[in-house]
């Protein structure tokens, strides 16, 4: 793959770990950990990470 395709999938997948960060967003208030994992089909690690990318931007 050319760098120029890399970096247009890069600008328009704006999903981290295969999850839509807007659907990440709206379940996080109301879950657990372990229901969003379960919900997104991700680890816990990946839920806690997903968490930590949110709050730092």
């Amino acid at each position: 793959m050319r760098t120029n395709d890399k970096q247009w999938n890069a600008g328009n997948n704006k999903e981290i770990f295969g999850v839509n960060l807007h659907r990440f967003v709206e379940i996080e208030a109301d879950s657990s950990h372990m229901e969003i994992a379960q919900e997104l089909g991700i680890t816990l690690g990946e839920v806690k990470t997903l968490k930590k990318k949110i709050t730092r931007s």
